[in-house]
């Protein structure tokens, strides 16, 4: 299946959400880790950055709690372009789970792809527009001793810090995040101890 290109951040409430994305969606995905949003300075002030440059789509799970995640988020993101995608309510549970949850409806991951592309498509996703210039990559995270080299770790955790980002986000979401905020030279001016000759 060809993945719907999404231009503005998709923002999700769980890990397993955000899974079941990504086999359908190129596109940047964000999870609130359920209710932590509401206290989680870092990634309210990452989703208010994004969603400035990009705009958000919000997809949470249809029921109560869901629900609450997505009226905090579209508070949070007055003023930016917030779009809504609604799954259908569905009864069942997700495999992974032994018994179903509190509502007996199935979370945004266990809901059929075609009806997460309809939400998508119905809440109006834009095509991703393609990048002008060069693009940060994995290989640069490396070079620039941000990823994979002895001490890397504890270096780009102080770095994101420094920007205001959430430590915990995976080397693709990083890459995703730091394209859609940083050319590829404000990026390398951002990294302490940059090389110019990496440029």
């Amino acid at each position: 299946m060809k993945k719907l290109r999404v231009e503005e951040v998709i923002v999700v409430e769980g890990k397993y959400d955000a899974a079941k994305l990504a086999d359908l969606v190129d596109g940047l995905i964000l999870t609130t880790n359920g209710f932590s949003v509401f206290k989680n300075a870092e990634t309210k002030r990452l989703l208010v950055e994004l969603g400035k440059k990009r705009g958000i789509i919000v997809l949470t799970d249809s029921d109560d709690a869901g629900f609450r995640i997505r009226n905090y988020i579209n508070k949070l993101a007055q003023g930016i372009c917030v779009k809504n995608a609604y799954v259908p309510a569905i009864a069942g549970k997700e495999r992974r789970k032994a018994q179903p949850s509190k509502e007996g409806v199935l979370g945004v991951e266990g809901v059929p792809s075609e009806a997460i592309l309809r939400a998508l498509q119905t809440a109006g996703a834009r095509e991703k527009a393609k990048r002008a210039g060069r693009a940060i990559t994995y290989t640069d995270l490396y070079e620039l001793g941000l990823s994979g080299t002895e001490g890397s770790a504890g270096v780009r955790r102080a770095w994101l810090q420094s920007l205001g980002l959430p430590p915990r986000l995976s080397k693709k979401a990083l890459c995703e995040v730091l394209n859609s905020l940083y050319t590829y030279e404000e990026f390398v001016q951002t990294v302490p101890g940059n090389s110019a000759s990496l440029i």
